[in-house]
This record gives C-alpha cells, structure tokens and sequence, in this order.
C-alpha cells in the first residue's frame, strides 16, 4: 500500500527449515550464516542449560531488569535462531527432535562420532523419515579415521593441522591464532556444503550427508603453505609477521608506532624506495626482483626499517596508499570498529532487544553482501527456551 513503510527484502534462503542440534561454535558458526540468509534456524538447547557458551563470561550481554542475557562468546554466533528447550534423554523430547527434523530441510549437528545413535537421531535413523533432509555434521577429526572418535577442539585442531607450527617467531613457541579460525572454518565450510546439498536437491529431489572436521578445515587453509611444503619438501618455519614468498612485506617500525607494508611485485618496490628517500636502494642488484629479495631479506629489511623508523605513521602511510603500495596501520578493536571504511560497510549490528539494556544488543554482520544489501538478520541471538511454546504449536 502507499505509505505504508518499507519492509526489508526477505533472504535468499527464506523458507529453508535449518534444525541446529550444535553448540560452542562450528556449528552454531553454520548455523548463523544461514539465518543471516533468511533461513529459519531452530536452535535445540538442553533443557535448563542451554549452549555451554551462554555461561562463558564475563562479558555478559547486560539485561533490562539488571540481570543479563548470557555471554558475549554465545552472541557472537547465534545470531538470528529462534530457541527450543528439549531433554534428550527422554522419548518425549527425542520425539519433539524427530518431528521437527521430519518438516526441516537442514539438520546441522556437531557431537562425538554416533553421539546421536542412541537417541535416533543420526543421519541413518532420520533419513527414510525426511529423504530430502540435508544432515551436517560436524566434528573435530571426520566421521571416519583413526583419530574419528576423539573430541577436538579449536586449539587441538590449530596444532594437529599445522596452523600453529606456521604461527609465531621462530625464537618463540608456536602460537594460535587471536580467534578461535578451525572453528569457524569449519563453520564456514559446513555452510558451504550445506548451501551445495540444496541445491543438488534441486535436481535429485533428496537431501545427502555434509560430514565436514576441525582438522580437515585447518588442513585445507594451509593453502600456499602446504603447496610450499609439498613442492619443495622444505618445512616452513615460523618467521613472525614476515612472509615466506615475499620482501619487504611484514610490519615495520616508524617513529610513533609500526606499519604494515606489503610489497607484491617489482614497481610497488621501486615506489617504496623513492618515497622512503632512498630510489638507489631499488637499483642495488640483489634486490633488484622477488628471488634476489627473498635471498637478501635479513640486510634489505634492516635497510627500510632504518628509513622507516625515521617516519610518521600516518604521513608515511598516506604516501603509501597515494602511490599505490599496500600498507596500513595495526589497529586495536576500538579502533577498528572507529575505521571509516569498516563504518561504511556496516560491520558492526545494533540489534533490537527489549529484554537488553539500552535497548540493541551489538553483533557483527556475516561478511556477505548481496544486489547491495547486507546479509544479517535483525533478530538477537535467543533466550534460553525463548521460542519453546512457539515451535511446538507448529509441529502440533
């Protein structure tokens, strides 16, 4: 009608039934990619517990009445799902389980190998109830393997898949990533599978098994690394902020703090040696392409981080971007969440909450933008239950 006020456009997966029988992270991770999609997403929490996340605080997300809405960490990946208590360990709540698995079209799931088996509610036993079901599990070595029965976590996964034997000093001990990346690859590429299934079923009219790991996840972002390694046989070492393929690109002091500047090919080195004073630096022989670079790293980089130390951050950065060189500052949260691009493009939610204190509850948007409208729904991560009463009218 004229007048009357603009709705936003529904998501590309609206009308997809996405049955979430997950928590921590991997899962809940797949889960909120695709209610930010439009899918609906129904979380099932253990009855009077709920996601183990929602205890992980301090910080918990501060409430009206003075109390709070649980943890940052369980916001942070549940964006968007309507909740539902179920005991498990009852017929009736397995029953409750099955009846919404039988009108869904995704069931995302992240326990132990065949911890479902003794409920019923693997992907054997609700198959021939749903054929068009989608089922992904997710877990910490695969569905099958030596190492399949054994629970993994993010940090098992970062050293068992090589992330941390690449990250850190060379002087130092092998470090983790600052988030919890296995986890959230893995939730990542479980969405991946998930949205490939859908659309297979489309065309077969039955659904199929996404079986994605922890590890298989780290492994498979070891890109060039790997391909390094498996070429050349040479084990990479950790070499800090530096790179093993190119020189200069790492972080360099400047007189009021450190800058990124990261060089990709032969002109963008040229650019960096004028602007630092020195253009004769980029005629010197060894320097001169990426090998002779790369053979010289320790003696070139000391050179530009003698230039680079006698600079201003911010004056030697927009010389840098003027002239076309990859370079920045390294920012902390606040001022990432103050970065004008980062502003811009909508990175950081406000989202509407009456049980919230001040109203919105913060997020962060999935990083997908589609026919130029961004992908995240507008509803807050649920309470505990929130959505019980609600869900079991639609399955009655």
């Amino acid at each position: 009608m004229p007048g009357s006020p603009k709705q936003p456009p529904k998501g590309p997966l609206s009308g997809i039934r996405v049955l979430e029988l997950a928590r921590i992270l991997a899962g809940p991770w797949a889960g909120q990619i695709l209610a930010d999609l439009g899918a609906d997403v129904i979380k099932v929490e253990r009855a009077g517990a709920g996601d183990d996340t929602r205890a992980w605080g301090p910080p918990f997300v501060p409430a009206a009445d003075g109390s709070h809405l649980s943890a940052a960490y369980f916001h942070s990946a549940n964006r968007g799902k309507r909740s539902i208590e179920v005991d498990f360990n009852s017929p009736e709540g397995q029953a409750v389980v099955k009846k919404l698995a039988a009108r869904s079209d995704v069931l995302i799931e992240n326990f132990k190998v065949g911890g479902l088996k003794k409920f019923g509610l693997d992907y054997e036993s609700l198959a021939p109830l749903n054929p068009r079901l989608v089922y992904c599990s997710v877990t910490g070595f695969g569905q099958d393997g030596p190492a399949a029965p054994r629970a993994g976590y993010d940090l098992m996964a970062q050293g068992i898949g090589g992330l941390m034997g690449l990250t850190g000093t060379g002087d130092g001990e092998p470090m983790r990533c600052g988030v919890a990346v296995s986890d959230i690859f893995s939730g990542v590429y479980s969405a991946v599978g998930i949205l490939a299934a859908l659309v297979r079923r489309q065309t077969t009219g039955k659904g199929g098994y996404v079986d994605t790991a922890l590890v298989d996840s780290t492994v498979g972002v070891l890109s060039f690394q790997a391909l390094n390694f498996l070429v050349s046989g040479e084990i990479p070492k950790r070499i800090g902020n530096t790179h093993p393929n190119l020189v200069p690109y790492q972080v360099f002091p400047v007189a009021d703090g450190q800058v990124i500047i990261a060089t990709g090919n032969d002109g963008q080195f040229i650019k960096l040696c004028g602007i630092l004073g020195e253009p004769q630096l980029a005629q010197v022989e060894a320097y001169k392409d990426n090998k002779g670079r790369l053979a010289h790293r320790t003696e070139l980089v000391d050179r530009i981080s003698a230039l680079t130390s006698q600079r201003k951050r911010d004056e030697l950065l927009e010389k840098l971007d003027n002239a076309g060189i990859p370079a920045g500052p390294i920012n902390n949260l606040e001022q990432v969440f103050a970065d004008p691009q980062v502003v811009h493009r909508g990175m950081k939610l406000a989202l509407k909450s009456d049980a919230a204190k001040g109203g919105t509850i913060p997020g962060i948007r999935t990083p997908i933008m589609l026919d130029k409208m961004p992908m995240a729904s507008d509803r807050p991560a649920p309470r505990l239950g929130e959505h019980t009463a609600e869900i079991l009218r639609e399955i009655e």
